[in-house]
Protein backbone atom coordinates (compact mmCIF):
# COMPACT_ATOMS: atom_id res chain seq x y z
CA UNK A 1 0.00 0.00 0.00
CA UNK A 2 2.70 2.28 0.88
CA UNK A 3 4.69 1.55 -2.55
CA UNK A 4 1.34 2.68 -4.27
CA UNK A 5 1.11 5.17 -2.69
CA UNK A 6 5.05 6.73 -3.09
CA UNK A 7 4.33 5.90 -6.85
CA UNK A 8 1.18 8.16 -7.66
CA UNK A 9 2.84 10.66 -5.55
CA UNK A 10 6.25 10.36 -8.20
CA UNK A 11 3.90 10.71 -10.98
CA UNK A 12 2.10 13.71 -9.83
CA UNK A 13 4.94 15.22 -9.23
CA UNK A 14 6.61 14.35 -12.45
CA UNK A 15 3.40 15.79 -13.97
CA UNK A 16 3.42 19.23 -12.20
CA UNK A 17 6.71 19.39 -13.01
CA UNK A 18 6.38 19.35 -16.59
CA UNK A 19 3.32 21.13 -16.35
CA UNK A 20 5.05 23.80 -15.05
CA UNK A 21 7.56 23.78 -18.21
CA UNK A 22 4.82 23.74 -20.64
CA UNK A 23 3.16 26.28 -19.31
CA UNK A 24 6.30 28.80 -19.25
CA UNK A 25 7.58 28.09 -22.59
CA UNK A 26 11.39 29.95 -23.45
CA UNK A 27 13.91 29.69 -26.44
CA UNK A 28 17.63 28.85 -25.42
CA UNK A 29 19.97 30.19 -28.19
CA UNK A 30 23.34 28.71 -28.83
CA UNK A 31 26.45 30.17 -31.00
CA UNK A 32 28.94 27.84 -31.44
CA UNK A 33 31.75 27.54 -34.91
CA UNK A 34 29.41 29.89 -37.06
CA UNK A 35 26.55 27.76 -35.85
CA UNK A 36 23.35 29.53 -34.91
CA UNK A 37 21.17 26.99 -33.00
CA UNK A 38 17.58 28.52 -31.57
CA UNK A 39 14.91 26.29 -29.87
CA UNK A 40 13.01 26.11 -27.30
CA UNK A 41 13.14 24.86 -23.86
CA UNK A 42 11.07 21.86 -23.80
CA UNK A 43 12.98 20.60 -26.55
CA UNK A 44 16.03 20.96 -25.48
CA UNK A 45 15.59 19.16 -22.17
CA UNK A 46 14.24 16.20 -24.37
CA UNK A 47 17.30 16.65 -26.48
CA UNK A 48 19.38 16.55 -23.23
CA UNK A 49 17.89 13.36 -22.19
CA UNK A 50 18.20 11.74 -25.37
CA UNK A 51 21.51 11.85 -25.75
CA UNK A 52 22.76 11.27 -22.08
CA UNK A 53 20.09 7.39 -22.76
CA UNK A 54 22.96 7.11 -26.25
CA UNK A 55 26.25 7.71 -23.84
CA UNK A 56 24.99 4.99 -21.36
CA UNK A 57 23.57 2.57 -23.98
CA UNK A 58 27.30 3.09 -25.47
CA UNK A 59 29.48 2.45 -22.23
CA UNK A 60 27.06 -0.32 -21.52
CA UNK A 61 28.49 -1.92 -25.17
CA UNK A 62 31.81 -0.88 -24.88
CA UNK A 63 32.17 -2.57 -20.68
CA UNK A 64 30.54 -5.81 -22.41
CA UNK A 65 33.14 -6.48 -24.33
CA UNK A 66 36.51 -5.45 -22.24
CA UNK A 67 34.75 -7.59 -19.83
CA UNK A 68 33.88 -10.72 -21.80
CA UNK A 69 36.75 -12.45 -21.36
CA UNK A 70 36.04 -12.25 -17.39
CA UNK A 71 32.74 -13.09 -17.17
CA UNK A 72 33.25 -16.44 -20.45
CA UNK A 73 35.88 -17.52 -17.56
CA UNK A 74 33.96 -16.56 -14.48
CA UNK A 75 31.04 -18.76 -15.97
CA UNK A 76 33.08 -21.79 -16.65
CA UNK A 77 34.49 -21.89 -13.08
CA UNK A 78 30.98 -21.10 -11.80
CA UNK A 79 30.13 -24.51 -13.65
CA UNK A 80 33.38 -26.34 -12.40
CA UNK A 81 32.27 -25.33 -8.90
CA UNK A 82 28.67 -26.67 -8.80
CA UNK A 83 30.26 -29.76 -10.68
CA UNK A 84 32.46 -29.84 -7.48
CA UNK A 85 29.68 -29.45 -5.24
CA UNK A 86 27.75 -32.36 -6.73
CA UNK A 87 31.06 -34.42 -6.29
CA UNK A 88 31.29 -33.51 -2.47
CA UNK A 89 27.76 -34.01 -1.79
CA UNK A 90 27.64 -37.39 -3.67
CA UNK A 91 30.46 -38.37 -1.65
CA UNK A 92 29.23 -37.22 1.44
CA UNK A 93 26.14 -39.41 1.31
CA UNK A 94 27.89 -42.38 0.02
CA UNK A 95 30.07 -41.95 3.44
CA UNK A 96 26.91 -41.81 5.04
CA UNK A 97 25.40 -45.07 3.17
CA UNK A 98 29.19 -46.86 3.32
CA UNK A 99 29.51 -47.19 -0.37
CA UNK A 100 33.31 -46.65 0.08
CA UNK A 101 33.43 -47.05 -3.96
CA UNK A 102 32.04 -43.99 -4.94
CA UNK A 103 33.20 -41.97 -1.78
CA UNK A 104 36.99 -42.71 -3.30
CA UNK A 105 35.58 -41.53 -6.45
CA UNK A 106 33.68 -38.70 -5.31
CA UNK A 107 36.48 -37.60 -3.31
CA UNK A 108 39.17 -37.79 -6.45
CA UNK A 109 36.53 -35.73 -8.21
CA UNK A 110 36.26 -33.00 -5.58
CA UNK A 111 39.48 -32.73 -5.01
CA UNK A 112 40.09 -32.08 -8.82
CA UNK A 113 37.20 -29.80 -9.71
CA UNK A 114 37.34 -27.94 -5.78
CA UNK A 115 40.85 -28.03 -4.51
CA UNK A 116 41.24 -26.57 -1.56
CA UNK A 117 37.74 -26.38 -0.65
CA UNK A 118 36.96 -27.07 2.80
CA UNK A 119 34.42 -29.80 2.07
CA UNK A 120 36.53 -31.17 -0.58
CA UNK A 121 39.17 -31.89 2.04
CA UNK A 122 36.76 -33.09 4.95
CA UNK A 123 35.34 -35.76 2.01
CA UNK A 124 38.83 -36.74 0.94
CA UNK A 125 39.83 -37.30 5.16
CA UNK A 126 36.41 -39.38 5.57
CA UNK A 127 36.91 -41.72 2.51
CA UNK A 128 40.54 -42.17 3.37
CA UNK A 129 39.30 -43.21 7.03
CA UNK A 130 36.89 -45.31 5.74
CA UNK A 131 38.94 -47.02 3.45
CA UNK A 132 41.77 -47.59 6.37
CA UNK A 133 44.41 -45.31 4.24
CA UNK A 134 44.98 -43.40 7.52
CA UNK A 135 48.13 -41.88 5.88
CA UNK A 136 46.09 -39.89 3.16
CA UNK A 137 43.25 -38.91 6.28
CA UNK A 138 46.16 -37.04 7.45
CA UNK A 139 47.43 -35.17 4.48
CA UNK A 140 43.97 -34.21 4.20
CA UNK A 141 43.90 -32.82 8.01
CA UNK A 142 47.18 -31.75 7.88
CA UNK A 143 46.15 -29.15 4.42
CA UNK A 144 42.99 -28.18 6.55
CA UNK A 145 45.18 -26.74 8.88
CA UNK A 146 46.72 -24.53 6.54
CA UNK A 147 43.31 -22.77 6.00
CA UNK A 148 41.69 -20.57 9.04
CA UNK A 149 37.89 -21.61 8.97
CA UNK A 150 39.36 -25.65 9.02
CA UNK A 151 42.19 -25.52 11.14
CA UNK A 152 40.27 -26.58 14.26
CA UNK A 153 38.77 -29.16 12.31
CA UNK A 154 42.27 -30.47 10.89
CA UNK A 155 43.58 -30.53 14.25
CA UNK A 156 40.84 -32.52 15.52
CA UNK A 157 41.45 -35.05 12.62
CA UNK A 158 45.31 -35.23 13.18
CA UNK A 159 44.38 -35.66 17.09
CA UNK A 160 42.20 -38.77 16.59
CA UNK A 161 44.74 -40.29 14.41
CA UNK A 162 47.99 -39.82 16.85
CA UNK A 163 45.58 -41.20 19.28
CA UNK A 164 44.88 -44.42 16.66
CA UNK A 165 48.43 -45.12 16.55
CA UNK A 166 48.92 -44.80 20.08
CA UNK A 167 51.80 -41.82 19.65
CA UNK A 168 50.73 -39.88 22.75
CA UNK A 169 53.59 -37.07 21.91
CA UNK A 170 51.68 -36.09 18.68
CA UNK A 171 48.38 -35.90 20.83
CA UNK A 172 49.75 -33.98 23.06
CA UNK A 173 51.85 -31.41 20.69
CA UNK A 174 48.02 -31.46 18.65
CA UNK A 175 46.13 -30.61 21.49
CA UNK A 176 47.90 -27.81 23.03
CA UNK A 177 47.80 -25.75 19.51
CA UNK A 178 44.31 -26.73 19.66
CA UNK A 179 44.04 -24.98 23.23
CA UNK A 180 46.32 -22.29 22.10
CA UNK A 181 43.89 -21.27 19.18
CA UNK A 182 40.62 -21.60 20.79
CA UNK A 183 40.91 -21.63 24.37
CA UNK A 184 37.22 -22.19 25.28
CA UNK A 185 37.56 -25.77 22.97
CA UNK A 186 36.36 -28.38 25.01
CA UNK A 187 37.95 -31.50 23.70
CA UNK A 188 41.48 -29.76 23.43
CA UNK A 189 41.47 -28.10 27.04
CA UNK A 190 40.35 -31.83 28.07
CA UNK A 191 42.71 -33.76 26.54
CA UNK A 192 45.62 -31.23 27.82
CA UNK A 193 44.03 -31.45 31.17
CA UNK A 194 44.42 -35.20 31.41
CA UNK A 195 48.06 -35.50 29.73
CA UNK A 196 48.91 -33.20 32.88
CA UNK A 197 46.72 -35.54 35.05
CA UNK A 198 48.78 -38.38 33.62
CA UNK A 199 52.27 -36.96 34.21
CA UNK A 200 51.28 -35.50 37.91
CA UNK A 201 51.89 -32.35 36.78
CA UNK A 202 49.06 -30.90 38.73
CA UNK A 203 50.37 -27.04 38.40
CA UNK A 204 49.85 -27.31 34.53
CA UNK A 205 46.76 -29.25 34.92
CA UNK A 206 45.48 -25.91 37.27
CA UNK A 207 46.42 -24.03 33.77
CA UNK A 208 44.66 -25.99 31.50
CA UNK A 209 41.45 -26.10 34.19
CA UNK A 210 41.97 -21.91 33.70
CA UNK A 211 42.29 -21.75 30.08
CA UNK A 212 38.78 -23.72 29.85
CA UNK A 213 36.90 -22.89 32.55
CA UNK A 214 34.86 -21.26 30.24
CA UNK A 215 33.49 -24.00 28.68
CA UNK A 216 32.56 -25.59 31.87
CA UNK A 217 29.86 -25.73 33.87
CA UNK A 218 30.73 -23.36 37.52
CA UNK A 219 29.78 -26.55 39.59
CA UNK A 220 32.06 -28.85 37.22
CA UNK A 221 34.84 -26.47 37.73
CA UNK A 222 34.91 -25.72 41.56
CA UNK A 223 34.95 -29.72 41.78
CA UNK A 224 37.83 -30.22 39.13
CA UNK A 225 39.74 -27.00 40.94
CA UNK A 226 39.18 -28.94 44.36
CA UNK A 227 40.21 -31.98 42.96
CA UNK A 228 43.42 -30.41 41.53
CA UNK A 229 44.33 -28.55 44.19
CA UNK A 230 43.81 -31.53 46.50
CA UNK A 231 46.38 -33.79 44.33
CA UNK A 232 48.84 -30.93 44.37
CA UNK A 233 48.42 -30.52 48.78
CA UNK A 234 49.27 -33.92 48.68
CA UNK A 235 52.34 -34.14 46.30
CA UNK A 236 53.64 -30.95 48.26
CA UNK A 237 52.82 -32.86 51.57
CA UNK A 238 56.32 -33.52 52.35
CA UNK A 239 58.74 -30.78 51.08
CA UNK A 240 56.20 -27.87 51.03
CA UNK A 241 53.26 -28.23 53.83
CA UNK A 242 52.56 -24.65 54.13
CA UNK A 243 52.03 -24.41 50.41
CA UNK A 244 50.08 -27.60 50.67
CA UNK A 245 48.20 -26.61 53.59
CA UNK A 246 46.92 -23.37 51.41
CA UNK A 247 46.12 -25.81 48.46
CA UNK A 248 43.90 -28.03 50.57
CA UNK A 249 41.92 -25.11 52.92
CA UNK A 250 40.90 -23.58 48.95
CA UNK A 251 39.65 -27.11 48.15
CA UNK A 252 38.08 -27.23 50.91
CA UNK A 253 35.89 -24.16 50.34
CA UNK A 254 35.56 -24.94 46.61
CA UNK A 255 33.96 -28.55 47.30
CA UNK A 256 33.16 -28.65 51.37
CA UNK A 257 31.84 -31.81 51.07
CA UNK A 258 34.68 -33.48 49.35
CA UNK A 259 36.40 -36.21 51.60
CA UNK A 260 39.74 -36.24 50.65
CA UNK A 261 40.02 -32.55 51.07
CA UNK A 262 38.55 -32.33 54.39
CA UNK A 263 40.57 -34.89 55.91
CA UNK A 264 43.93 -33.67 54.56
CA UNK A 265 43.00 -30.05 56.21
CA UNK A 266 41.88 -31.53 59.28
CA UNK A 267 45.29 -33.16 59.61
CA UNK A 268 47.44 -31.00 58.69
CA UNK A 269 45.12 -27.63 61.10
CA UNK A 270 45.68 -30.31 63.91
CA UNK A 271 49.43 -30.58 63.47
CA UNK A 272 49.58 -26.68 63.30
CA UNK A 273 47.42 -26.51 66.28
CA UNK A 274 44.49 -25.00 64.74
CA UNK A 275 41.96 -27.78 66.67
CA UNK A 276 39.35 -25.55 66.49
CA UNK A 277 39.18 -24.73 62.98
CA UNK A 278 40.49 -28.05 62.25
CA UNK A 279 37.20 -29.60 63.54
CA UNK A 280 35.04 -27.45 61.77
CA UNK A 281 36.18 -28.23 58.62
CA UNK A 282 36.04 -32.05 59.84
CA UNK A 283 32.50 -31.78 61.08
CA UNK A 284 31.00 -30.06 58.31
CA UNK A 285 32.93 -32.61 55.76
CA UNK A 286 31.05 -35.67 57.90
CA UNK A 287 27.89 -33.78 57.94
CA UNK A 288 27.37 -33.59 54.00
CA UNK A 289 29.20 -37.00 53.80
CA UNK A 290 30.20 -39.96 56.56
CA UNK A 291 33.45 -41.55 55.73
CA UNK A 292 35.90 -42.84 57.71
CA UNK A 293 39.02 -40.75 56.80
CA UNK A 294 36.90 -38.01 57.99
CA UNK A 295 36.93 -39.94 61.52
CA UNK A 296 39.89 -40.92 61.40
CA UNK A 297 41.36 -37.66 61.34
CA UNK A 298 38.96 -36.45 63.70
CA UNK A 299 39.80 -38.99 66.16
CA UNK A 300 43.55 -38.28 66.09
CA UNK A 301 43.06 -34.22 66.42
CA UNK A 302 44.98 -34.49 69.22
CA UNK A 303 47.02 -37.03 69.85
CA UNK A 304 47.79 -36.47 73.93
CA UNK A 305 44.14 -36.92 74.27
CA UNK A 306 43.52 -40.27 76.07
CA UNK A 307 41.33 -42.81 74.95
CA UNK A 308 38.00 -41.92 77.01
CA UNK A 309 37.95 -38.46 75.29
CA UNK A 310 38.42 -39.36 72.20
CA UNK A 311 35.38 -41.76 72.46
CA UNK A 312 33.32 -38.62 73.57
CA UNK A 313 34.71 -36.80 70.42
CA UNK A 314 33.71 -39.43 68.25
CA UNK A 315 30.25 -39.93 70.17
CA UNK A 316 29.66 -36.52 69.12
CA UNK A 317 31.15 -36.63 65.86
CA UNK A 318 28.59 -39.35 65.34
CA UNK A 319 25.66 -37.48 66.67
CA UNK A 320 25.63 -35.31 63.45
CA UNK A 321 24.94 -38.01 61.51
CA UNK A 322 22.88 -40.41 63.22
CA UNK A 323 21.62 -43.76 62.43
CA UNK A 324 25.06 -44.22 59.72
CA UNK A 325 26.53 -46.77 59.41
CA UNK A 326 29.31 -45.07 59.38
CA UNK A 327 28.95 -43.14 63.06
CA UNK A 328 28.52 -46.81 64.36
CA UNK A 329 31.70 -48.03 63.21
CA UNK A 330 33.51 -44.71 64.13
CA UNK A 331 32.14 -44.68 67.97
CA UNK A 332 32.95 -48.78 67.98
CA UNK A 333 36.12 -48.14 66.88
CA UNK A 334 36.69 -45.59 69.71
CA UNK A 335 35.19 -47.28 72.63
CA UNK A 336 37.01 -50.64 71.71
CA UNK A 337 40.56 -48.75 72.37
CA UNK A 338 39.36 -46.75 75.61
CA UNK A 339 38.21 -50.74 76.27
CA UNK A 340 34.32 -50.07 76.53
CA UNK A 341 32.88 -53.05 75.25
CA UNK A 342 29.52 -51.94 76.31
CA UNK A 343 29.74 -49.29 74.25
CA UNK A 344 31.38 -50.99 71.00
CA UNK A 345 28.44 -53.66 71.32
CA UNK A 346 25.49 -51.03 71.70
CA UNK A 347 26.82 -48.74 68.71
CA UNK A 348 27.60 -52.16 66.23
CA UNK A 349 24.20 -53.81 67.68
CA UNK A 350 21.77 -52.20 64.91
CA UNK A 351 23.70 -53.64 62.25
CA UNK A 352 24.36 -57.66 63.78
CA UNK A 353 21.58 -58.93 61.67
CA UNK A 354 22.91 -58.33 58.39
CA UNK A 355 26.97 -57.54 59.12
CA UNK A 356 28.74 -56.05 56.65
CA UNK A 357 32.36 -57.45 56.26
CA UNK A 358 33.89 -54.44 58.81
CA UNK A 359 30.72 -54.72 61.22
CA UNK A 360 32.04 -58.58 61.64
CA UNK A 361 35.44 -57.82 61.33
CA UNK A 362 34.93 -55.64 64.22
CA UNK A 363 32.79 -57.55 66.17
CA UNK A 364 35.36 -60.72 65.83
CA UNK A 365 38.32 -57.68 66.95
CA UNK A 366 35.87 -57.13 70.70
CA UNK A 367 35.79 -61.06 71.30
CA UNK A 368 39.55 -60.92 71.19
CA UNK A 369 40.26 -58.36 73.09
CA UNK A 370 37.13 -58.96 75.65
CA UNK A 371 37.02 -62.93 75.97
CA UNK A 372 39.94 -64.10 73.94
CA UNK A 373 37.07 -66.75 72.80
CA UNK A 374 38.60 -68.18 70.02
CA UNK A 375 35.09 -69.57 68.83
CA UNK A 376 33.37 -66.74 68.64
CA UNK A 377 35.99 -65.14 67.11
CA UNK A 378 36.20 -67.22 64.36
CA UNK A 379 32.44 -67.48 63.86
CA UNK A 380 32.85 -63.61 63.41
CA UNK A 381 35.50 -63.81 60.98
CA UNK A 382 33.57 -66.79 59.22
CA UNK A 383 30.68 -64.21 58.83
CA UNK A 384 33.06 -61.74 57.52
CA UNK A 385 33.86 -63.35 54.74
CA UNK A 386 30.56 -63.93 53.80
CA UNK A 387 29.00 -60.90 54.45
CA UNK A 388 28.37 -58.15 51.68
CA UNK A 389 30.98 -55.67 51.38
CA UNK A 390 31.68 -52.07 52.17
CA UNK A 391 32.40 -49.26 50.82
CA UNK A 392 35.51 -47.87 49.15
CA UNK A 393 37.39 -46.38 47.09
CA UNK A 394 36.66 -47.41 43.35
CA UNK A 395 37.47 -46.79 39.89
CA UNK A 396 37.23 -48.53 36.35
CA UNK A 397 36.73 -51.75 38.51
CA UNK A 398 39.83 -51.29 40.74
CA UNK A 399 40.04 -50.98 44.84
CA UNK A 400 42.53 -48.88 46.21
CA UNK A 401 43.08 -48.45 49.91
CA UNK A 402 43.11 -44.43 49.40
CA UNK A 403 42.01 -41.86 47.43
CA UNK A 404 43.55 -41.17 43.93
CA UNK A 405 43.64 -37.92 42.04
CA UNK A 406 43.41 -40.06 38.61
CA UNK A 407 41.44 -43.54 37.97
CA UNK A 408 43.13 -46.16 35.95
CA UNK A 409 41.95 -44.99 32.71
CA UNK A 410 42.96 -41.32 33.36
CA UNK A 411 39.82 -40.40 34.44
CA UNK A 412 40.33 -37.33 36.51
CA UNK A 413 38.41 -37.39 39.88
CA UNK A 414 37.61 -40.85 39.15
CA UNK A 415 38.04 -42.59 42.56
CA UNK A 416 34.61 -42.96 44.06
CA UNK A 417 33.22 -44.31 47.59
CA UNK A 418 30.84 -46.76 47.02
CA UNK A 419 30.48 -50.57 46.96
CA UNK A 420 32.86 -52.38 44.43
CA UNK A 421 30.45 -54.89 43.14
CA UNK A 422 28.08 -52.08 42.86
CA UNK A 423 30.07 -51.29 39.45
CA UNK A 424 29.24 -54.31 37.99
CA UNK A 425 25.53 -53.75 37.86
CA UNK A 426 25.18 -58.08 37.72
CA UNK A 427 21.23 -58.46 37.87
CA UNK A 428 21.49 -62.04 38.97
CA UNK A 429 21.48 -64.26 41.66
CA UNK A 430 24.64 -65.48 43.54
CA UNK A 431 25.01 -68.81 44.16
CA UNK A 432 26.04 -69.68 48.07
CA UNK A 433 28.72 -72.01 47.75
CA UNK A 434 29.27 -73.68 51.28
CA UNK A 435 33.23 -74.19 52.56
CA UNK A 436 34.34 -77.79 51.88
CA UNK A 437 35.93 -77.51 55.13
CA UNK A 438 32.50 -76.98 57.06
CA UNK A 439 31.73 -80.65 58.25
CA UNK A 440 27.86 -81.46 58.72
CA UNK A 441 27.14 -82.00 62.15
CA UNK A 442 28.00 -85.23 64.03
CA UNK A 443 25.23 -87.00 65.83
CA UNK A 444 24.90 -87.06 69.25
CA UNK A 445 22.26 -88.80 71.59
CA UNK A 446 20.33 -85.23 71.76
CA UNK A 447 20.53 -85.07 67.96
CA UNK A 448 19.87 -88.63 66.49
CA UNK A 449 20.98 -88.45 62.80
CA UNK A 450 17.77 -88.26 61.30
CA UNK A 451 17.87 -84.87 63.07
CA UNK A 452 21.01 -84.09 61.39
CA UNK A 453 20.00 -85.21 58.10
CA UNK A 454 17.57 -82.60 58.15
CA UNK A 455 19.37 -79.81 59.36
CA UNK A 456 21.86 -80.61 56.37
CA UNK A 457 19.27 -80.61 53.55
CA UNK A 458 17.29 -77.54 54.96
CA UNK A 459 20.86 -75.61 55.26
CA UNK A 460 22.79 -76.71 51.86
CA UNK A 461 21.59 -74.97 48.86
CA UNK A 462 20.90 -76.72 45.91
CA UNK A 463 21.55 -74.68 42.68
CA UNK A 464 19.86 -75.63 39.31
CA UNK A 465 22.98 -76.00 37.10
CA UNK A 466 21.19 -75.74 33.91
CA UNK A 467 19.46 -72.54 34.94
CA UNK A 468 22.55 -71.19 36.70
CA UNK A 469 23.37 -68.09 34.88
CA UNK A 470 26.86 -67.96 33.67
CA UNK A 471 29.93 -66.72 35.42
CA UNK A 472 30.27 -62.72 35.87
CA UNK A 473 33.30 -61.19 34.08
CA UNK A 474 35.92 -61.02 37.31
CA UNK A 475 37.33 -57.58 37.86
CA UNK A 476 39.60 -56.94 40.81
CA UNK A 477 36.34 -55.76 42.66
CA UNK A 478 35.23 -58.99 42.57
CA UNK A 479 37.78 -60.45 44.60
CA UNK A 480 35.88 -59.17 47.51
CA UNK A 481 33.40 -62.33 48.72
CA UNK A 482 29.89 -61.74 48.56
CA UNK A 483 27.33 -64.55 49.27
CA UNK A 484 23.45 -64.76 49.49
CA UNK A 485 21.36 -66.47 52.23
CA UNK A 486 19.75 -69.64 51.65
CA UNK A 487 16.02 -68.47 51.19
CA UNK A 488 17.22 -66.86 47.85
CA UNK A 489 18.88 -69.91 46.47
CA UNK A 490 16.96 -71.57 43.23
CA UNK A 491 14.06 -73.45 44.59
CA UNK A 492 15.38 -77.30 45.47
CA UNK A 493 16.17 -80.08 42.29
CA UNK A 494 16.95 -83.32 42.45
CA UNK A 495 20.03 -84.57 43.77
CA UNK A 496 20.80 -86.18 39.37
CA UNK A 497 20.14 -82.76 38.02
CA UNK A 498 22.45 -81.14 41.15
CA UNK A 499 25.54 -83.62 39.94
CA UNK A 500 25.93 -83.08 36.17
CA UNK A 501 28.74 -80.81 36.71
CA UNK A 502 29.96 -78.97 40.27
CA UNK A 503 28.77 -75.66 40.77
CA UNK A 504 30.51 -72.40 40.55
CA UNK A 505 30.23 -69.30 42.33
CA UNK A 506 29.63 -65.97 40.30
CA UNK A 507 31.78 -64.44 42.94
CA UNK A 508 34.58 -66.73 43.95
CA UNK A 509 35.30 -67.47 47.61
CA UNK A 510 39.07 -65.85 48.54
CA UNK A 511 40.87 -68.17 51.05
CA UNK A 512 42.46 -66.34 53.96
CA UNK A 513 46.04 -65.17 54.10
CA UNK A 514 46.93 -67.69 56.96
CA UNK A 515 44.77 -70.39 55.15
CA UNK A 516 46.04 -71.67 51.73
CA UNK A 517 43.09 -73.84 51.00
CA UNK A 518 43.23 -77.93 50.40
CA UNK A 519 46.81 -78.83 49.76
CA UNK A 520 46.22 -82.02 47.40
CA UNK A 521 49.55 -83.43 47.86
CA UNK A 522 49.48 -83.18 51.54
CA UNK A 523 48.26 -85.53 53.81
CA UNK A 524 44.09 -86.23 53.30
CA UNK A 525 44.01 -86.96 57.05
CA UNK A 526 43.20 -83.81 58.98
CA UNK A 527 46.19 -82.83 61.59
CA UNK A 528 45.34 -81.69 65.28
CA UNK A 529 45.28 -78.22 65.91
CA UNK A 530 48.42 -77.49 68.00
CA UNK A 531 47.42 -77.03 71.68
CA UNK A 532 50.48 -74.93 72.18
CA UNK A 533 48.69 -71.72 69.78
CA UNK A 534 47.52 -69.39 71.41
CA UNK A 535 43.75 -68.16 71.18
CA UNK A 536 43.68 -65.06 68.61
CA UNK A 537 47.11 -65.87 66.69
CA UNK A 538 45.61 -66.52 63.15
CA UNK A 539 42.65 -64.47 62.87
CA UNK A 540 44.27 -60.58 63.28
CA UNK A 541 45.45 -61.04 59.96
CA UNK A 542 42.75 -62.78 58.26
CA UNK A 543 40.92 -59.23 60.35
CA UNK A 544 43.40 -57.15 58.06
CA UNK A 545 41.14 -58.26 54.88
CA UNK A 546 38.33 -55.81 56.19
CA UNK A 547 40.16 -52.55 57.58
Amino acid sequence: MIRVVLFLVTVALIATGIAWFADRPGDIVLTWMGYRIETSLMVAALALIALTLVLILAWSILRGIVRSPEQVSLFFRHRRAMKGYAAISRGLIAIGAGDLKLARKSADDAGRLSPGDPLALLLAAQSAQMAGDRAGAERAFRAMTRHDETKLLGLRGLYIEAQRRNDASAARRVAEEAAKAAPALAWAGQAVLDDRCAASDWSGALEALERMSRALDKNDYRRKRAVLLTARALALNESDRDAALTDVLEAGKLAPDFVPAAALAGRRLAEAGDWRKARRILEKAWAANPQPDIAEAYANLRLADSARERLGRMQKLAGMAPGHIESALAVARAALDARDFAVARAALEPYLAAPTQRVAALMATIEATEHGDEGRVREWMSRAMRASGDPAWTADGVVSDRWLPVSPSGRLDGYQWRVPLAEIGVARPLIDIAPASAPPPAPTPDRPAAEVAEIVTAETPVVDLEAAPEKAPETKAEALPTTTSASSAAAPKPKSAARKKPAEPVIPLVHAPDDPGPDLAADPEPRPESASSAPGEGWPRIKQLFR
